[in-house]
């Protein structure tokens, strides 16, 4: 049989909900502490993971993949400094290594070089260049342009030219030939994007292949 009305004081309410408060404040310990550990056994098992590897068009001045992974600390002030508004950030879907991490859509909006990402990076995983043709040549390797060239209109009798002129180092990175060809000495192409960006194929008949990762 239940108590009777007359057992509910004020001091046995009290009783009760200070147990149920300690009971959820255990369960949210545990389920925070069980949290915490399937991360961290998720974040040490990712180097080991094939599908942890892969290539990433990072912004420009970015350590080696391994080194910048161990470097970045997901503060996203790259993404605040810069003016372009390029820099997306990866979610969970690509693994815990690699979660929070900033990468650049080249198709979507390529970069313009300014360096305000490595300035803004307080970590060392973006080093700081000079915003000059020397400087990117000097500092910059993102990736490398390659031209599809039986999707590009200038190699199908189609004069186009738009790649070429959206380069930033157009006349060393990128050259053009008959019909306003493009062609891309990889030596000195960055990997900035804004070629591919530019290109009016769909789908474009240029694109930046990001350094590939070490891991």
């Amino acid at each position: 049989m239940g108590g009777s009305p007359r057992d509910a004081t004020p001091a046995r309410i009290e009783t009760e909900k200070n147990s149920i408060n300690t009971s959820g404040s255990r369960r949210r310990f545990l389920g925070s502490a069980v949290a915490s550990l399937t991360a961290f056994l998720g974040w040490k098992s990712a180097g080991k993971d094939s599908t942890a590897g892969g290539f990433e068009l990072r912004p420009p001045g970015a350590l080696s993949e391994k080194d910048f992974l161990e470097a970045c600390v997901r503060c996203f002030r790259c993404a605040e400094a810069c003016p372009n508004d390029c820099i997306r950030f990866h979610g969970l879907g690509k693994g815990l290594r690699k979660a929070f991490t900033p990468f650049i859509e080249a198709r979507e909006r390529g970069c313009i070089l300014c360096g305000e990402c490595a300035k803004a990076c307080p970590s060392g995983a973006l080093v700081p260049f000079q915003a000059t043709r020397d400087g990117w040549l000097a500092s910059v390797k993102m990736g490398t342009a390659r031209v599809n060239k039986s999707m590009c209109y200038s190699y199908n009798g189609r004069t186009c030219g738009v790649c070429y002129r959206a380069c930033p180092l157009a006349g060393q990175a990128m050259t053009i030939g008959v019909f306003e060809t493009p062609i891309v000495h990889p030596e000195a192409c960055v990997g900035c994007g804004l070629c591919e960006q530019s290109c009016v194929h769909v789908p474009q008949a240029i694109r930046v292949i990001p350094e590939p990762s070490e891991a």
